[in-house]
């Protein structure tokens, strides 16, 4: 499989790292502090075309798969995990509308995201069901050239900030089974919404991951993705992959700050009695080593699930399930390894390293859970059924 970025996801990085050190680094301590969506990151992305990435090329976009998404959420999530989440979360809103987008769909959503005048996001998650996002109770019913949506989303990134939202729902005809659902975009102007209350989390502070009510909510039914009810294909061919890559990236991202916070301090403390360097401990040196390893074994995952899936490998499945529950562990198990290492300092109130701990332990409920993962890992690799 290819692995390493071509020219054109190569130009991308570097735009991207270069807007991640001049307007994402220095408002990320103010992000998180503030709980604060991260409107600058966001423009800044929009205004370079980033957020164009999952858009075909034919309607003015990258047409960039799944290793471009997990290498600029990695790239984003090393300095503003919240912003990475954001941008992320976007991309998969993207992947989805793109996978089985109408003409009409095509120019409403993917030609404006490409030209960066409008921001999407996903909204799966429902407190009823919890983890198993497959299995929404919000309902549709149709009602002429409309559907009036009923029910209650959780959890949606960028929530009230985006300009539109990729939403899930039970199938409309009565005979639908478990499992057979529908999407269709809701426009963030729909009548009968209402926002709930603001975000105030534990991590990811600034992603803005608000629930948002629908009471009889009409959408047109132009705004339905595929056909009523046949949607249980998005959750294993475009849902999972881009979710879970957008995620793999992003804590890979976090992962690899708190390896950096380690080396940098290693490098740089000192010991006023000797002057001895922590560098110079053998302890510190051995642990070190088991970071960068664990860091490396993560991105060598996540880059080959990555390719596989760009690749339409048949077998690329557990690779890319695999992925988000990694990459959450590594991160982690490295944020605690730099809280050791950092000592006293990483224990100030919102210290830098304390807050990659708190992002970090986000990924193991954020659904698919981490639980959740390595069972249809499991299951994929022994050839059983996931749901």
């Amino acid at each position: 499989m290819k692995r390493n970025p071509s020219p054109a996801l190569q130009a991308l990085l570097a735009k991207t790292t270069e807007l991640v050190d001049a307007v994402v680094a220095p408002m990320a301590g103010e992000v998180d502090r503030e709980a604060r969506w991260p409107a600058h990151s966001m423009q800044a992305f929009a205004r370079a075309g980033l957020t164009g990435l999952q858009v075909p090329q034919r309607l003015g976009g990258h047409g960039q798969g799944l290793l471009a998404l997990a290498t600029l959420t990695e790239a984003i999530a090393r300095v503003c995990p919240s912003s990475a989440l954001c941008f992320g979360m976007h991309c998969v809103g993207t992947a989805v509308i793109a996978a089985k987008a109408t003409p009409l769909q095509e120019e409403r959503y993917l030609r404006p995201i490409a030209q960066g005048r409008h921001l999407t996001t996903l909204a799966l998650s429902e407190s009823g069901t919890g983890a198993h996002f497959y299995l929404p109770e919000t309902n549709l019913t149709a009602a002429g050239d409309r559907y009036l949506v009923n029910g209650t989303k959780q959890f949606i990134t960028n929530g009230s900030h985006a300009d539109s939202y990729v939403l899930s729902t039970r199938a409309s005809s009565p005979d639908a089974e478990a499992g057979d659902f529908s999407c269709l975009i809701v426009d963030a102007d729909t009548p009968r919404t209402e926002w709930l209350a603001q975000w105030d989390g534990f991590g990811m502070r600034g992603n803005s991951s608000r629930g948002l009510r629908l009471d009889d909510a009409p959408v047109p039914i132009t705004h339905l993705l595929g056909e009523d009810g046949d949607q249980v294909w998005y959750v294993f061919e475009v849902v999972a992959p881009y979710f879970l890559m957008a995620m793999a990236g992003t804590y890979l991202g976090v992962a690899q700050s708190a390896l950096d916070a380690a080396g940098e301090h290693l490098r740089n403390r000192r010991y006023a009695h000797s002057g001895a360097a922590l560098r110079d401990v053998e302890v510190l040196q051995t642990r070190y080593a088991g970071m960068w390893t664990a860091v490396e074994k993560t991105r060598a995952l996540i880059y080959e699930a990555a390719a596989r899936g760009d690749a339409a490998d048949p077998h690329a499945l557990p690779f890319i399930l695999a992925c988000k529950a990694d990459a959450g562990d590594t991160a982690v198990q490295l944020a605690n390894d730099a809280m050791t290492i950092c000592g006293g300092a990483a224990y100030r109130d919102n210290s830098r390293v304390a807050q990659m701990l708190r992002d970090a332990r986000a990924s193991h409920v954020m659904s698919p859970t981490t639980d959740l993962l390595k069972l249809w890992t499991g299951r994929s690799l022994l050839g059983l059924p996931l749901l």
